[in-house]
């Protein structure tokens, strides 16, 4: 079995990416001294705007970055050639403000300017404006997007081209009464969705009249804020259903092919969590039918660049067309992983006029890829968001070795600050290996070396995925989160086998430790210590007792009360925030901090903390009084750094369970706190407009 990520290296390094490029080129789908273009601005900010910064820089382009107030000591600003400032932090004043991007490109005499995904990348007076200053736009053509970028128009023509829809609402819907009828027309349960949308922003799923109402003005206001354009359709709501969109590549000749499938079926409130290519659903002659579907409707209207038919899918193969994106995916990796072609490369080619390079016949997908999304958002507390500064950001090594590689696409590098302006999103993880358990794997151990501190983050969560029975067998639906972990997630419960091994490196810590500290200069008694031979380690609410039978250099072997043995080899030094070693002959890598006096130990969605002592120290401790936790009960703190966008209730009025006290936004997404119980509101502590803190007070209760 191979080491784990982040292992100490044993003589068979991991082969750099630009070594991996550069057996892309030489079976032609690279080209260093390409000089479509000689300077490119990328339109956008963090992980895509780096993403083009690299593709660009291979290819000889000189690039330039736009940046706001916010984002002035960004990576992407970093990375580029150039860098021009285009207003205040707020995207709507920013990034979302074409006259402000047309003119960065025009003062800095960029010929062509790539969107990324998001913001401007679907609005078709972006790429018009550019072609009135006489500046290229690396995306589809306007009037492709206009018929394929708004969600009901799209709908419309992908029935004229014969492709399968979902029954629904097309016309525009004037307000939530009008909502509640059509949904009754059509029966719960629907979906609520943002005509221009995307990224989950401005969606709703509706299970009857009063979730609609509600949820047809929370879409139409969310869609107004993250789009400019507050236009909501509904459609039926397909049961137990799975997301799978066809990638697309097209050029200005006519010439479509489609490179596959993608799955994103592991969403949480509508946004994707886990993508992979292909889809473990999927048969030959699916992906077939799907992929020419998605291939008349490109030629249909016109298009010419890549772009992302969504489909949504039963689990007896049957599909239906949700939307057309006309931009690149944030998914997009793992479709280049399993077809070796860089989509942002073909982007460009397509955008200099360059027919495609590949035929449909020669379309090959070989192996499997997954991508798991890092977020700034704290599982363990319904996901809500987290802001801060990135104190430490240690990714696992980027490369291929033994058939598996590892890529992490990504805007932020240490000391950088997550802010409550944008998308939360961090990095991309993404593995791919020849099978899909592979890459799986490959993600499991990839994830438990990505060290992160200073944010809430949901690399734990993305962890106890990784092991999760039913995604390891593919079994898959939108709703599998909110199936599998209904009351939210508290993290991975270890069995008893799990916790002795743990207990063992906690141990073998404990006694690495006091032997370094019997070293320091000024000691009572300096000199080598031997490791204790009887452990009490207190764990996940028990105490494992250990025995430590043998210790040989960097080997330890104990034995636990249930008669087991744990052997554990590494090389680890107190200080190391990484444990890479073997635990009885498999590889394994944790993550590793003092905590009081024990250690917090982070492997596989697993977090505990473990307090290593002798039997006496143990049975004293036993005796020590917990710590009482303060009573919240009458107040209703803010979950989440973000905005007040409204309060509902007034100070003396009775709530009842489950009615809207406040809605805060954070993120570009609006979230809505509930009363728990029956209540009645004492005072209320802040005002519509107001920023707050997390757990900063809102109201206080009777």
């Amino acid at each position: 079995m191979a080491a784990p990520i982040g292992a100490p290296d044993c003589g068979n390094g991991w082969p750099a990416l630009e070594d991996v490029k550069e057996e892309l080129e030489d079976n032609g789908f690279g080209n260093a001294g390409c000089g479509m273009f000689g300077k490119i601005l990328i339109a956008n900010r963090g992980e895509i705007a780096c993403r083009v910064i690299r593709t660009a820089r291979r290819l000889g382009i000189r690039t330039v970055a736009v940046y706001s107030e916010a984002d002035r000591d960004a990576l992407h600003v970093e990375m580029a050639d150039e860098a021009v400032a285009i207003g205040p932090a707020a995207a709507s004043q920013s990034y979302l403000v074409i006259d402000r991007i047309v003119d960065a490109a025009r003062r800095s005499g960029a010929e062509a300017v790539h969107p990324g995904y998001g913001f401007l990348s679907e609005r078709p007076a972006f790429p018009e404006a550019l072609e009135a200053a006489g500046i290229a736009f690396i995306g589809p053509n306007a009037r492709a997007m206009a018929a394929m970028g708004d969600k009901i128009e799209s709908k419309r023509v992908a029935a004229a081209a014969g492709v399968s829809t979902v029954p629904g609402h097309l016309g525009v819907i004037a307000d939530d009464e009008e909502a509640a009828r059509i949904a009754r027309d059509i029966g719960f349960p629907v979906m609520i969705k943002a005509s221009a949308g995307g990224g989950g922003k401005g969606m709703r799923i509706a299970r009857d009249e009063a979730s609609v109402r509600e949820g047809f003005r929370a879409a139409t206001s969310e869609a107004r804020s993250s789009f400019g354009d507050d236009r909501v359709f509904i459609e039926k709501f397909i049961t137990d259903p799975r997301h799978v969109e066809i990638q697309l590549l097209a050029d200005r000749h006519g010439n479509v092919v489609y490179l596959g499938e993608r799955e994103c079926s592991i969403q949480r409130r509508n946004q994707k969590v886990i993508e992979e290519a292909p889809s473990p659903l999927l048969d030959a002659a699916t992906r077939r039918a799907m992929g020419e579907q998605a291939a008349a409707l490109a030629r249909a209207v016109g298009y010419d660049s890549v772009g992302t038919v969504e489909f949504v899918a039963g689990q007896d193969r049957s599909f239906f067309f949700l939307e057309m994106n006309t931009r690149l995916q944030v998914e997009h990796p793992v479709t280049e992983l399993v077809t070796g072609l860089d989509l942002v490369e073909e982007m460009i080619r397509v955008a200099s006029g360059e027919k495609l390079r590949i035929t449909q016949d020669e379309v090959r997908l070989d192996g499997w890829a997954i991508e798991s999304r890092i977020y700034a958002e704290d599982p363990y507390r319904e996901f809500m968001p987290s802001i801060g500064r990135l104190t430490r950001y240690r990714p696992p090594s980027e490369g291929t070795r033994d058939g598996v590689t590892i890529r992490n696409d990504t805007g932020v590098v240490e000391g950088s600050e997550i802010s409550i302006h944008y998308d939360p999103m961090i990095a991309k993880l993404v593995t791919h290996a020849p099978t899909r358990q592979a890459a799986i794997d490959a993600m499991a151990d990839a994830l438990d070396a990505f060290q992160l501190e200073g944010i809430r983050h949901n690399v734990p969560f993305l962890s106890a995925l990784m092991t999760h029975p039913r995604w390891q067998s593919g079994a898959l639906s939108t709703a599998f989160i909110a199936d599998e972990f209904p009351g939210g997630f508290t993290g991975v419960v270890p069995n008893l086998e799990t916790l002795e091994r743990l207990a063992a490196i906690a141990a073998s810590m404990e006694a690495a430790a006091s032997a370094r500290l019997a070293t320091l200069p000024g000691r009572l008694r300096p000199g080598a210590v031997k490791p204790r031979r009887d452990w009490i380690v207190r764990i996940g609410g028990a105490d494992i007792a250990l025995t430590l039978g043998d210790k040989d250099g960097s080997n330890w072997t104990f034995t636990t009360e249930t008669g087991r043995d744990v052997f554990l080899s590494a090389s680890w030094t107190p200080g190391d925030r990484l444990w890479s070693g073997c635990v009885n002959g498999r590889p394994a890598t944790l993550q590793v901090a003092r905590n009081g006096g024990g250690w917090r130990l982070v492997h596989r969605g697993v977090d505990v903390v473990a307090r290593a002592m002798s039997p006496r120290v143990a049975a004293l401790d036993a005796l020590m009084p917990e710590k009482r936790l303060a009573d919240t009960s009458k107040t209703l703190l803010c979950p989440m750094p973000g905005l007040v966008m409204a309060i509902t209730v007034a100070e003396g009025q009775a709530v009842k369970a489950g009615e809207t006290l406040a809605i805060v936004e954070a993120m570009k997404m609006e979230n809505v706190l509930r009363a728990e119980r029956d209540l009645v509101v004492e005072t209320i502590k802040v005002k519509p407009g107001d920023s707050l803190a997390v757990d900063a007070e809102i109201m206080r209760f009777v």
